[in-house]
This record gives C-alpha cells, sequence and structure tokens, in this order.
C-alpha cells in the first residue's frame, strides 16, 4: 500500500513537473512580445519602410502587434532610453545610420524576405534641369560616397554639430574625393537651386553635403525643402525642386518612383550597400522576425 502510494506521488510530481516546464517553455516563446507591448516603434507614416513593415507583419502573421508611427527622430529617442536601461525594443532600422556605430545592435533576420533585397540611394533630377542648371546636373551625376563617408558626418550631427557645419568639415577634410565631383564645371555664381529631401538622419548628412559642395565649388544659392516622401516625390516632378539625393530604390520609394517616373531623371547610386529590416539590440536573445510569433 504505501509502495504504491509513493508511485502514485512520484508520478503526480512527474506530471506536475513536465506541465510546469511546457509552461515555462511557453511563457518564454510569448514573452517577447509581452515586453515589448507587442509594439514596433516606426518613424513617419509616409515612409517606405513603415510600408515594408507592415507588409512583414502580415507575412509573418504578426497579428497581435502594432507598428507605432512617429519619426525618425522619436524612433532614435526610444531606443537610446530603452538601450541605456538595458530594456527589450523593436525598431524599424536602415543602413546606414549612425545608431549602429552608437549602439550594438542587429538586424533581425527575415527568411521570407519581406524587406527585399539591399538597396541603392539615388540622385533623381527633375526633366529640365541639364538645360537649367549644367554644372549642378553634372555635379549630381557624378556624387557618390559611401556608407563609411555618411557615417562621419551622421555622427558628427548627433555629437553635436550643426548639419551644415559637420558637412562643411566633411567636404574640407575630403576634397581629393570633392574634386571629383566638381573638376572641370563652370561656376553659375548665384543662380538658385532647390534641394528636397525627408528628415532622416542620412538624408540630412547627404543634402547638406551636396548643398555645400554646390555652393562652396560653384558658386549657387541652395534652398533646402525638407518634406515627407509624398511630397518631396510630388515636388520633383512638378518643379517646385530641382533635385533630390534621397531616393531608396528599388524598393522602399518604388511606387513613387513609377507614379512619377515620366517626370523624373535617373542619374543612378550615389550611395550603396544599404539595408532595411526590424533591429533591436544585441542583448536581446531574438534573432528572426519569425521569433515574434506568438506561439
Amino acid at each position: 500500500m504505501k509502495k504504491a502510494a509513493k508511485t502514485l506521488i512520484f508520478a503526480s510530481l512527474t506530471s506536475l513537473l513536465v506541465v510546469t516546464g511546457c509552461s515555462k517553455d511557453n511563457a518564454s516563446e510569448s514573452s517577447v512580445g509581452s515586453s515589448v507591448n507587442h509594439q514596433i516603434i516606426g518613424i513617419d507614416p509616409g515612409a517606405g519602410l513603415m510600408k515594408q513593415t507592415d507588409q512583414a507583419m502580415k507575412d509573418y502573421a504578426l497579428t497581435d502587434w502594432k507598428l507605432v508611427e512617429g519619426s525618425s527622430a522619436a524612433m532614435a529617442a526610444a531606443l537610446d532610453k530603452a538601450y541605456k536601461a538595458k530594456e527589450p525594443i523593436i525598431v524599424t532600422g536602415w543602413t546606414p545610420h549612425w545608431m549602429f556605430a552608437k549602439y550594438d545592435l542587429k538586424y533581425l533576420n527575415d527568411p521570407k524576405g519581406a524587406f527585399g533585397k539591399d538597396e541603392e540611394i539615388h540622385t533623381i533630377a527633375r526633366k529640365g534641369l541639364k538645360e537649367a542648371a549644367a554644372s549642378a546636373y553634372a555635379m549630381l551625376d557624378r556624387f557618390e560616397w559611401t556608407p563609411e563617408d555618411m557615417a562621419v558626418v551622421m555622427s558628427a550631427v548627433v555629437d553635436g554639430k550643426k548639419p551644415e557645419d559637420a558637412a562643411a568639415d566633411w567636404v574640407v577634410g575630403n576634397a581629393s574625393k570633392v574634386d571629383t565631383w566638381v573638376k572641370g564645371l563652370s561656376p553659375e555664381q548665384g543662380k538658385k537651386l532647390k534641394l528636397a529631401y525627408v528628415a532622416w538622419d542620412s538624408e540630412i548628412a547627404s543634402t547638406n553635403v551636396v548643398k555645400t559642395v554646390l555652393e562652396m565649388k560653384l558658386g549657387y544659392k541652395v534652398e533646402m525643402l525638407q518634406v515627407e516622401a509624398g511630397p518631396m516625390w510630388a515636388g520633383l516632378a512638378d518643379g517646385s525642386a530641382d533635385a533630390i539625393v534621397a531616393a531608396w530604390l528599388p524598393t522602399t520609394h518604388k511606387d513613387y518612383f513609377e507614379k512619377y517616373a515620366a517626370k523624373l531623371e535617373d542619374l543612378g547610386a550615389n550611395l550603396k550597400g544599404t539595408k532595411l529590416g526590424l533591429v533591436v539590440p544585441a542583448y536581446m536573445t531574438i534573432s528572426s522576425i519569425e521569433d515574434l510569433k506568438t506561439k
């Protein structure tokens, strides 16, 4: 009788341990979502990255998650706060961006390819710019730099420099590269030019560098127009802006480019080696977007 009772107690304890173990496993599987309130911190709603993230959430059936709209500055502030406290956070991210130099971050693997292949940043001019401002057109056509170049300007801005000052410092410090952009071009003193851009750190850096070169080396008077993605492309197409160095192709700005292509001229990539996706601090144990799905 005692032996039977001991056997029954042992069996009950074993069952309890198994059930408890399963519960812990299930809890750990769903804890990622709970720890961040099932929120992905995004940027401005007009950005192509937000559209891709929304599609990724559908592709991975993240039905209980919310994509939080905001701005690139608000996203960076949220990341900074979480990172300093070693708290979990998931943000929409892209390379090049200064946050990868400041924090130890990682992209979540995207086995379904929801965010597409790596992109390029292109220079786009309005039709007729070549005839209206030949030297500016030629300089924009030649403009090309690297993610490392861009990171220098972005980091300086993050550390407190004004964008125009950070750009000017980079131009002076990279004279040989800048010279290849303007060699043999005739200055057009005082001629006005409008450059549109979205308020992403990468585009703030590139647009300020181009503005500095056009003014310092070719004598143009450049106006920078900060707008959201939609108005940026529309303004370029209707002639209220002359050029952008902020076109992420072939995916992020695909819809805008196709809509206005007939009124624009693609001058090609000014930067290669970009990437888009969901980003988390390296101290988080998840490695794939699939890990976000509640199991």
